[in-house]
């Protein structure tokens, strides 16, 4: 009998753990262990995706909560490190790139127990962005890396990663959204919370975006003007909104009556939202993949990304986060002028099951 731990942390860290969940329990001779570390934790969300994605509970909750990075990262290592002395796995399995992937990582190596790293090798080279240190740290000292797109294999090739420890499989996330999709069908209720016109569907919660006042009063000024030709749907990001209130802007998208607001929602009302949206617009890593497996135009407001793949053959388009440069791509999204992009390959809604037949063949070495 096999024992496999993965790790959960973060909001997108279920959609990429629960298609591996699913994929191991056809697997008698293999246990696998859900770890929660509470690294973001509302129960109200969580007990959604758990119903959403046919997520099998955590055994263990960790109930780290928030803090400094640093505080995350350690509380986390203390707390992963007895579980790793009651089950003693054979396989520790980390997805993306929060502090959870990082932590969960150092400790699982230090102990002489192998990783691996879901979504490894990807790259935005902004290391201002916390996330862009874990995918490096993460990725320098797992065991076993899969990536989700060639950029990924190129990356970790370039950094002398052992090239027969490399994977490519696909992406878990769009397990997770072929699996949504179907069930969305069948869920009149959420269906019928769409609106009866055209809407762009906004994510913005990047601390370069939204904690700055000036950036951020940019930005909902430029909402702000968008949503007189086009209806917004707004699901408010917490940090968004506590820096909204703070800069005084919170009445701007809250009193707007172009502007929907909504509390974070659950994955399976955001998806309904993503899938007929005109448009989205977005800071968010994964988002960039999901609309691209949709086909759906994205407008990422960002310097750079971590996942090309978007941009060279996805719908997605990098928009430097100025006014004039966002303006102009929202109006050449309504002049219907957007690019129509393709899928890439291995994103069919199998990689789970890749993963989880190259999990069992490494074990059985």
């Amino acid at each position: 009998m096999f024992k496999i731990i993965s790790i959960v942390g973060a909001r997108p860290n279920f959609m990429k753990v629960a298609p591996i969940n699913r994929a191991f329990e056809s697997v008698e001779e293999c246990e696998h262990i859900i770890v929660h570390t509470g690294q973001h934790y509302d129960k109200n969300m969580s007990d959604s995706f758990f119903e959403d994605l046919d997520i099998a509970h955590p055994k263990y909750f960790l109930g780290v909560g928030s803090g400094t990075h640093s505080q995350q990262t350690a509380t986390i290592m203390i707390e992963f490190e007895k579980i790793l002395d009651i089950e003693k796995p054979d396989m520790v399995i980390v997805v993306g790139d929060v502090n959870s992937t990082l932590a969960c990582t150092l400790t699982a190596v230090k102990k002489n127990v192998p990783v691996s790293h879901i979504e490894a090798g990807l790259r935005s080279f902004d290391r201002t962005m916390p996330e862009e240190i874990n995918r490096l740290a993460t990725d320098a000292i797992c065991n076993y890396a899969f990536v989700s797109e060639p950029s990924g294999l190129e990356y970790l090739l370039n950094e002398s990663f052992p090239e027969e420890n490399i994977f490519s499989v696909g992406n878990t996330m769009i397990d997770s959204q072929h699996y949504g999709l179907e069930k969305l069908s069948k869920r009149e209720d959420i269906l019928s919370e769409l609106p009866d016109k055209d809407y762009a569907l906004i994510t913005i919660h990047r601390p370069s975006n939204v904690d700055f006042e000036e950036q951020l009063t940019m930005l909902v000024n430029v909402l702000n003007d968008f949503s007189k030709k086009m209806h917004l749907i707004f699901p408010v990001h917490p940090r968004t909104a506590k820096n909204l209130e703070k800069f005084n802007l919170k009445h701007l998208i809250f009193d707007n009556p172009n502007i929907t607001v909504y509390e974070p929602l659950s994955y399976m009302r955001f998806l309904n939202f993503m899938k007929n949206a005109k448009v989205v617009v977005t800071d968010s890593g994964g988002i960039q993949e999901e609309t691209t497996a949709l086909q759906v135009p994205c407008i990422t407001l960002r310097n750079s990304t971590e996942r090309p793949i978007t941009v060279e053959i996805g719908t997605n388009e990098l928009v430097i986060p100025k006014k004039e440069l966002i303006e102009t791509a929202l109006e050449i999204m309504l002049r219907g002028e957007f690019k129509k992009g393709n899928i890439p390959d291995l994103w069919d809604g199998k990689a789970a099951e890749r993963i989880r037949n190259i999990i069992l063949e490494l074990l059985k070495k």
